[in-house]
């Protein structure tokens, strides 16, 4: 069996690939079945700089083709933010729960109808020499609420709401998120490019 590296230590993250990557006949890893491996530092100003220099410094030090996404959610109202820093937005200690409670307090004053905002996955795909050989990119549009509802997902899946659906993120199941998460989306595509050709992890 093909193993190729997913370049994150979320738990969440590595259960989604598998579920996309199983019947393609991959086997996954990731950072977390290699504790021992220093942090990969993310400089880079954009989704797409920070997923490359994931992918490729991982790719060089374990000599596999990896994967490594860098995604977010970007709120109208703010510009924009968080951003790239969505992960460490309340601090450098990735506190979902103190980031979700920074983002409602800075849209406390913003009205119905003006909360508009997207997650954005930004995947890429790394040879086992560590060169970059594609990216993909996926999105969900959504809303942020004033309050957090459900118990699933992670992140900012509590306040983000898909008026299509009718409910957060965190308040639907699995496998219904994965059919329209901005991950979902851009692993979609990834899987479309693999089983197409246009994609050869190796």
């Amino acid at each position: 069996m093909r193993t190729v590296l997913i370049a994150t230590q979320n738990a969440g993250k590595v259960r989604e690939f598998e579920h996309l990557f199983a019947p393609l006949g991959y086997q996954v890893k990731s950072l977390l079945d290699y504790p021992d491996l220093p942090d990969i530092p993310e400089t880079g100003d954009s989704f797409l700089e920070n997923a490359t220099q994931k992918a490729t410094t991982a790719a060089k030090w374990l000599h596999l083709p990896v994967i490594a996404d860098d995604s977010g959610l970007c709120v109208q109202a703010l510009g924009g933010r968080p951003g790239i820093y969505s992960a460490r937005y309340a601090g450098l200690d990735k506190n979902n729960q103190a980031n979700r409670q920074k983002l409602l307090k800075e849209l406390e004053n913003v009205p119905e109808g003006e909360r508009q905002a997207y997650f954005v996955c930004t995947l890429a795909i790394s040879d086992a020499e560590g060169q970059l050989i594609h990216h993909f990119e996926g999105r969900l549009e959504g809303e942020i609420l004033r309050e957090e509802r459900g118990e699933n997902g992670f992140g900012y899946d509590p306040i983000f709401y898909v008026a299509s659906k009718g409910l957060t993120t965190a308040e639907m199941p699995e496998e219904e998120k994965n059919a329209i998460s901005h991950r979902g989306n851009a692993m979609r595509t990834l899987a479309q490019a693999l089983e197409a050709g246009e994609v050869t992890l190796s």
